[in-house]
């Protein structure tokens, strides 16, 4: 499976982030730890939602329309809390 995920800083709730892993648990682990250069500094983070894709290309796809505007409204709007 591959997964689309949507993330959000404890410490600073308005820094949210949207990512794509094959591995969901370790990829959230990841960003907790630090490891990416992109959430480090806002870490600790907890999962919102995820989306879960058997299509490597439509998990892909999906990431970067919810990277779009129209695609940050649609999250803003359904998939963040």
């Amino acid at each position: 499976m591959f997964y689309v995920y949507l993330i959000k800083s404890i410490n600073s709730p308005n820094q949210k982030y949207i990512g794509f892993s094959s591995d969901l648990k370790q990829r959230i682990k990841d960003h907790n730890n630090g490891k990416s250069i992109h959430t480090s500094k806002f870490k600790p983070w907890e999962l919102i939602t995820y989306l879960s894709f058997s299509d490597e290309r439509q998990a892909k796809e999906f990431e970067y329309y919810l990277k779009t505007h129209s695609g940050q409204a649609f999250a803003n709007k359904r998939l963040w809390k």
